[in-house]
């Protein structure tokens, strides 16, 4: 026991040897002794005071030399590779203009960007953010931000073989003030694509409000790229009319769905967000919630290249393991 204990202790003081783990994550300070375990990083002891005042849900803070480590907290690290792993994801966009505090720093400018940095995520890529709940965070949230962004580049994949990590349920809601294409209204329905997957909800005749409450099914390959979703106008003797288009990105719920891993073990709470932008069809931020053990994100979207409609929607992500 005291051998794996000192096994992990020598495995742990490696990794803060490199180059990269020799100056705080945060600050730039040198000789860092202190370390954030579920986010993978190295900082000093003036970062360790506020990274404490986040909470653990956000920021689990242990001595690299005084406190004693589990195998699990000492893998996750390793795993996560460092600092400069770890900022690769969380110092990803930094605002125009924007500084990042050096050893000098005062406590309040410490304050402010670690905060920003790591409870807010204000510097990740928006795709790839996510909100921390209250209770039970995963082992590592660096590890699980890294692994679900690996997916498009480490998968090896036979020729025409396609590998799967998950399903997705899509529950189409209800559309409102949708386009008119015939006389006085229209006959519409929903068509999602995936790859190359194809699923349809059914036509609801001459109705502008229609109510579906329709599930569809979808496998997501490792690839699995943009959710598009079209609406038609169906025509018995003609080409059915577009009423409208939206792309819908799954990386939000997927990236932390698999960061949190299994949802069962977890209270109901908020774990991710898509958010509102000029280049997306959404009316407002999409949240990523643990509800009843499942992930689920709700949808509100304004059909794009189209007079009017919108459109709800709730995606729920169901691990192959389920």
């Amino acid at each position: 026991m005291i051998g794996r204990f000192l096994t992990g202790k020598r495995r742990l003081q490696d990794l803060l040897l490199q180059k990269d783990n020799r100056f705080c994550a945060d600050c730039n300070a040198p000789d860092p002794k202190w370390a954030s375990a579920n986010i993978g990083v190295f900082v000093c002891l003036k970062c360790c005071g506020v990274h404490r005042s986040l909470g653990s849900q956000i920021s689990k803070v242990l001595s690299v030399t005084l406190d004693e480590w589990s195998s699990d907290e000492i893998d996750a690290m390793i795993e996560v590779g460092g600092n400069s792993s770890a900022n690769s994801i969380y110092e990803a966009y930094f605002p125009e203009g924007f500084t990042k505090p050096g050893p000098d720093a005062t406590h309040d400018q410490r304050v402010k960007f670690i905060r920003l940095k790591y409870e807010h995520q204000e510097f990740l890529q928006p795709s790839l953010r996510i909100v921390s709940g209250k209770s039970n965070p995963p082992k590592s949230i660096s590890k699980g931000i890294m692994d679900s962004f690996r997916i498009t580049s480490d998968s090896q994949h036979m020729e025409g073989m396609v590998e799967f990590i998950g399903m997705l349920k899509v529950k189409v809601i209800k559309g409102t003030d949708l386009a008119i294409r015939d006389m006085m209204t229209s006959d519409p329905y929903v068509i999602l694509k995936l790859g190359q997957q194809t699923v349809q909800t059914t036509v609801i005749k001459s109705n502008l409000n229609p109510v579906w409450n329709e599930e569809l099914m979808l496998s997501v390959p490792q690839q699995f790229g943009i959710l598009n979703l079209n609406v038609f106008d169906y025509d018995l003797f003609s080409a059915d009319d577009i009423m409208g288009e939206a792309d819908i990105d799954l990386q939000p719920l997927i990236t932390s769905a698999i960061a949190y891993g299994d949802a069962r073990m977890f209270d109901d709470m908020q774990i991710g967000k898509w958010l509102k932008s000029n280049g997306n069809a959404l009316i407002d931020d999409s949240i990523v919630n643990i509800v009843d053990g499942k992930v689920k994100q709700v949808i509100s979207l304004k059909l794009q290249n189209v007079e009017s409609g919108e459109l709800d929607l709730e995606l729920e992500w169901m691990p192959l393991d389920y």
